[in-house]
């Protein structure tokens, strides 16, 4: 079962559109350096994101509807994975300062 985002972070009224957030995952890959081969957006029922070792990067569409700051971090999640595999140190380290960085 996928966590659910954290408390605190309210839905907007309207989803994004599905172009403007591959707009945000292609902003956020050439940030990163991540490379990712595909990029899908489709109904997931256990995840919000995956990412394979073969460069495939998919996203639940449900995640449109989300807050930005939930987006962002799923987004550099599953886009980090392409440069770092794991959840190790350097990952987390990776994310941590992602994540304070300025859109």
């Amino acid at each position: 079962m996928r966590a659910a985002p954290p408390e605190g972070l309210k839905r907007p009224d309207q989803p994004v559109s599905r172009a403007d957030f591959l707009g945000e995952v292609e902003t956020w890959a050439k940030r990163i350096g991540a490379r990712p081969q595909r990029i899908a957006v489709r109904a997931m029922k256990r995840k919000w994101g995956s990412c394979s070792t073969a460069g495939r990067v998919t996203f639940d569409a449900a995640l449109l509807g989300e807050h930005p700051e939930f987006r962002k971090r799923v987004i550099v999640e599953e886009l980090l994975h392409l440069r770092v595999p794991g959840h190790g140190r350097l990952f987390k380290a990776l994310l941590a300062a992602h994540l304070r960085s300025k859109d």
